[in-house]
């Protein structure tokens, strides 16, 4: 796939790292980006030599929403919805990919940037970021259902709608203390740490990550008796797999394990 305007991918040691360039704007989204967002994302998720993904802005910036005068180019009444709600890798590309995914966070991530936060696996941040929730102020909900679904469960319920309802910032310490980021790093740290934590990914088998992944997020709506019965599935595919058979070889014969998602 081509690099599209504003956003780029780079793939390297196993490592993707997607960054939104529109500085000019504070990463702001447009229709378009948001269309090449998602394809780069379901990219990442089928190309073998990307086992883990960065999203990440430019110095100073993540993502300050919706770019709201591109926005305006479409009358209220003929802005539709992204997809179908089943659709699920439209709405939340970041949750549907199969791998582990980090935000690395230096800047405001606001409305749709806030969304995109809230669909990583672990975010972490420089003192510079903060977070909002404000669709109340443009008369929406939560836009692509992250913040109405998957915030109450990071944050509790109380402070979810604290934020949702008021559309405050909610500043890194804050986020920190809230556990809704993993660490604060300074900015010149950050891409560093951000590497080194997706190093430490790389360290495990793609296909059990794949497997805890789904039943994480699956099972937040799950009953335990539905949960186990995945689980037992997924632990059988484990069991029968190569990545399996080499991760008790390699510890037999003390050497790391070369994994292959197989």
């Amino acid at each position: 796939m081509t690099q599209p305007e504003h956003l780029r991918l780079e793939v390297e040691g196993g490592i993707a790292t997607l960054t939104i360039d529109r500085p000019e704007k504070k990463g702001a989204i447009t229709y378009q980006m948001l269309f090449d967002f998602v394809g780069l994302v379901r990219e990442v998720a089928e190309r073998d030599d990307a086992r883990v993904l960065i999203l990440t802005g430019t110095d100073g910036c993540f993502c300050a929403g919706t770019d709201l005068a591109n926005l305006e180019t479409i009358p209220g009444k003929e802005r539709g919805v992204r997809g179908e709600a089943h659709e699920e890798d439209v709405w939340w590309p970041l949750v549907a990919c199969p791998k582990p995914v980090i935000a690395a966070i230096d800047g405001p991530a606001v409305g749709m940037g806030a969304e995109f936060s809230s669909q990583c696996d672990v975010r972490i941040a420089t003192p510079r970021a903060r977070f909002a929730w404000n669709f109340v102020h443009r008369g929406l909900v939560p836009d692509t259902g992250a913040g109405s679904w998957l915030l109450p469960r990071l944050l509790g319920p109380q402070q979810a709608l604290r934020l949702l309802y008021s559309g405050d910032f909610l500043s890194a310490d804050e986020a920190l203390e809230a556990g809704y980021v993993a660490q604060i790093v300074e900015p010149e740290q950050l891409a560093e740490r951000a590497r080194e934590l997706a190093m430490s990914f790389l360290q495990g088998s793609p296909f059990s990550q794949k497997r805890i992944k789904e039943l994480v997020y699956q099972g937040m709506t799950r009953s335990v008796e539905e949960h186990m019965g995945a689980h037992v599935e997924a632990l059988k595919e484990c069991f029968a797999s190569e990545d399996h058979q080499e991760g008790v070889r390699s510890f037999l014969e003390k050497r790391p394990p070369r994994f292959v998602g197989r």
